[in-house]
């Protein structure tokens, strides 16, 4: 039982790090093999962490943002946020559309993900039907080349 219940927590564990902005699948893969699951073990429970906060940073971040601006607080805050996450990636993924946000979320870099990709996508009123398939496709591309990386594949192939 005891076996049972550490499996069942290295999936948790895994998971709930693949949910966290920043971390998302990028940290989650590797944390994964390091605790002892395959490399494809790892990644298809890191896609599916990382792919949890998509639906509520989609539909919930324009209100919450709209309700914040009204307060004195954290209107500088919200307009900062805004800010920088549309000057930062908007007009190349309004350019490309849907097929920018596979690109934007599929690069495996600081500052591109789930979290930043959704944020864009609702801040530029992507629609869900086309937000969350674009963000899931590039999450997936990002998660077999960080699972590529981190399983030495890689580095296999280019020696």
């Amino acid at each position: 039982m005891k076996e049972i219940l550490g499996f069942i927590n290295k999936e948790f564990t895994v998971i709930f790090i693949a949910c966290l902005p920043i971390i998302e699948l990028r940290g989650a893969i590797p944390i994964g093999i390091s605790l002892g699951l395959s490399p494809l073990h790892s990644m298809i429970l890191s896609l599916i962490g990382s792919m949890i906060p998509v639906p509520f940073i989609l539909f919930g971040v324009r209100p919450i943002f709209e309700y914040l601006r009204k307060t004195k607080l954290f209107k500088n805050i919200v307009h900062s946020i805004t800010a920088k996450t549309i000057n930062k990636s908007s007009h190349k993924i309004q350019k490309y559309g849907a097929r920018g946000l596979v690109i934007f979320v599929a690069i495996p870099l600081p500052g591109t993900g789930v979290w930043s990709g959704s944020l864009v996508a609702a801040l530029l009123d992507i629609r869900f039907k086309w937000a969350f398939p674009a963000i899931l496709l590039g999450n997936l591309i990002a998660g077999v080349l960080i699972m590529g990386f981190s399983s030495g594949v890689v580095n296999l192939i280019l020696s």
